[in-house]
């Protein structure tokens, strides 16, 4: 399982020599804090972990207070010792203080560890370049996919398609109703609320909870801002929907995915692929029972699409690949995967054979180095092309 993985690489990396500050970012509810403590009872280290998602008000003298608790464990001994701190991009300043405390531990040799856990991967990660250039090593934590959902709990293909990959939430899918409103109220609300307008400036926060709706209902099709607007209630522009969308992409919520064009200015001047990081944000939003979605076809095309996409786009975090879309005209690639200069083109079919692809041959002509997939119809299985890593699709 790719979260147990991400124990073991956390743990050796505790291990090595030398000291990095190891950072674990991503959406609410995928297993950061899970990860932490299963490395915190296996490391043998003295430990000490802290969170800042209580409500009491905390600042930069709240980090100093924990740290300065570490740091006594670490003087009790010869080993050394291990700080986790969660949700630390609530903290105003964090990344400066935490930079501070880290150069003042280099510098007397302490053998410290720290491990800092962030549910805004945007806001930690603008942190960490800013301020922590140098120091830290980045574990991107992102939405559990089929594989893990199917270890951990047994789910069968169409279950994971419809529910997603809310590991909390699994327990639920029993009471539809209940498990709608928990995604809806727990997740969704949450993470907009306090990881993405709590931790931002948003001027017009009506219309990027707007955008997220859009993006629900419009999950895996192209978009243009222009028409974007024209479905929102609240007056805009493009440049704030571009940024609003930014915004949702870091709180593991919403993305757009720009077009392949082979050069960088033409794909930032594309209209958007709207994208939801994990199926279950769209399908509690659409309030369509599982037994309905699965009877319509085109909507339950529509949420194997938003699957493959979604799981492509959360195999690459923390990777040097990337994802987009392609079309000219009327036809169109479903997803293209980059990796340096190799690409993989994937079309996808939930229903029927496979038939003419036109798509997927211009693209192919356009560019001869790409590997056409097939998934589903009689291509690749869809469940295993689900369970297969982004990177094997380059071999």
């Amino acid at each position: 399982m790719f979260q147990r993985a991400m124990g073991d690489t956390l743990a050796r990396r505790l291990k090595q020599p030398r000291r990095f500050i190891q950072v674990l970012a991503g959406p609410r509810q995928v297993g950061k804090t899970t990860i932490a403590r299963q490395v915190m009872q296996s490391a043998g280290l003295p430990c000490h972990y802290a969170s800042a998602d209580e409500p009491a008000l905390k600042g930069t003298v709240w980090v100093h207070e924990q740290w300065e608790t570490a740091r006594m464990l670490c003087d009790r001994g010869t080993v050394p010792g291990l700080l986790v701190l969660d949700e630390i991009q609530k903290l105003p300043g964090w990344q400066e203080t935490i930079k501070r405390l880290w150069d003042e531990d280099t510098a007397a040799a302490r053998p410290m560890h720290v491990v800092l856990l962030g549910s805004s991967p945007l806001m930690v990660h603008r942190g960490l370049t800013e301020s922590l250039a140098g120091r830290f090593e980045l574990i991107a934590v992102p939405h559990w996919s089929f594989d893990e959902m199917h270890r951990a709990f047994g789910w069968k293909l169409d279950q994971y398609l419809y529910f997603g990959g809310y590991p909390g939430a699994a327990q639920l899918v029993d009471e539809p109703d209940r498990w709608a409103r928990y995604v809806l109220d727990s997740l969704i609300e949450t993470s907009i609320s306090r990881d993405v307008l709590l931790m931002t400036r948003v001027n017009k926060p009506a219309l990027l909870r707007q955008l997220f709706e859009l993006g629900c209902r419009y999950s895996a099709r192209v978009l243009s801002y222009n028409k974007m607007l024209g479905q929102l209630q609240d007056a805009g522009n493009t440049t704030t929907l571009a940024e609003y969308l930014s915004l949702l992409g870091g709180g593991g919520l919403l993305i757009g995915l720009h077009k392949y064009a082979g050069q960088a200015v033409r794909r930032r001047a594309s209209s958007p692929k709207l994208l939801v990081m994990n199926t279950a944000l769209m399908n509690a939003s659409a309030g369509v029972p599982f037994s309905s979605a699965r009877r319509d076809h085109a909507h339950w095309g529509r949420i194997v699409e938003t699957a493959v996409g979604a799981g492509l786009a959360n195999g690459i975090m923390g990777t040097d690949m990337k994802l987009y879309y392609w079309n000219d005209g009327n036809r169109e690639v479903d997803y293209v995967l980059r990796r340096g200069d190799k690409l993989v083109a994937v079309e996808v079919k939930s229903v029927g054979r496979r038939d003419t692809l036109p798509g997927l041959e211009k693209f192919c002509r356009e560019f001869p180095n790409a590997r056409p997939l097939l998934v589903g119809a009689d291509g690749i299985p869809l469940e295993e092309f689900l369970q297969t890593p982004p990177e094997q699709h380059f071999d």
